[in-house]
């Protein structure tokens, strides 16, 4: 279907009679290369919330740019602060998404869709199509990406954890056919960054957890990550992209591990460790009750 064809068809089934509204929720730290465009890719929604973690660049000059709904936050985690928008939003119906995804046309279609017709489940996966520096990456794991993103929020919630936390939805939760775009890092500066902070907060979980970090967690860990994804899961088959994205998965492995390994051989010498700040708040974790009608 040709663009215009595919925006008509957009328009059409906004004003559609009985379709469910939508709310977006996009989360934000120091995303100003990012910020304009994951917005454009969902003008079209009844509402559209920015949540931003005290950024230090211009995104929230770019994004107070567009007609959406602005609110900072302390960052306590991804799933803290998704918890913490769901909470905030107008309308039932939910689509999150960070900076760095796009919503491509027939996504929105699909999405648009299925609120005309009623959703018959309470959340769906979305697939995501993972480019780095320019190219698609189609191996090491990355071409069976899919998170949970389209939901009801009376039904869904993000578990505690600091990092890697995915939604915990009521009921079978089918895929989406069409996939977002997900910007994963356009240079390697810009990956460092959330390779390093995602180790790091890795790290903090485990210790809160009470978990420790020898060798095989060390040294087995990391080179069977980059074992699997470089030769198992096909990734030398994207080139050097492949070889690139593989290493340094290998490499994030390892820092979490390390930094593990650094607080409890501090902590086990009387030193007090300082973490990162979690969020402690229960009304972050539970589901808020329903209203009465």
């Amino acid at each position: 279907m040709p663009r215009a064809d595919r925006k008509a068809e957009i328009e059409r089934l906004l004003h559609a009679p009985g379709r469910l509204p939508i709310s977006v929720i996009i989360t934000t730290f120091n995303e100003e290369i990012n910020i304009e465009d994951c917005i454009r890719s969902v003008l079209w929604a009844d509402e559209i919330l920015v949540v931003d973690s005290l950024s230090t660049d211009r995104t929230v000059e770019l994004a107070r740019r567009h007609p959406v709904k602005l609110l900072e936050r302390e960052y306590f985690g991804s799933a803290a602060q998704k918890n913490w928008s769901m909470d905030r939003v107008e309308n039932d119906w939910v689509l999150i998404l960070d900076a760095d995804e796009r919503l491509t046309d027939n996504l929105a279609l699909e999405i648009l869709q299925l609120l005309v017709e009623g959703p018959q489940f309470y959340g769906y996966f979305l697939r995501r199509r993972n480019i780095v520096l320019g190219k698609v990456i189609r191996h090491s794991g990355w071409s069976t990406d899919k998170v949970i993103r389209f939901f009801h929020r009376d039904h869904g919630r993000y578990p505690d954890r600091r990092v890697h936390a995915d939604l915990d939805i009521e009921g079978p939760t089918p895929v989406l056919r069409n996939a977002l775009l997900h910007y994963t890092f356009r240079s390697l500066d810009q990956y460092w960054e959330k390779l390093r902070n995602y180790a790091e907060w890795g790290a903090a979980q485990g210790f809160r957890e009470g978990r420790r970090a020898g060798l095989l967690a060390l040294a087995g860990r990391p080179i069977w990550r980059f074992l699997r994804t470089y030769f198992v899961q096909l990734g030398f088959l994207d080139g050097l992209h492949g070889l690139v994205v593989c290493g340094l998965q290998a490499f994030g492995s390892f820092l979490k591990y390390a930094r593990l390994w650094d607080y409890n051989v501090r902590s086990r010498a009387g030193e007090e460790i300082t973490l990162p700040a979690f969020d402690d708040s229960k009304t972050t974790w539970q589901r808020p009750a329903p209203e009465d009608d």
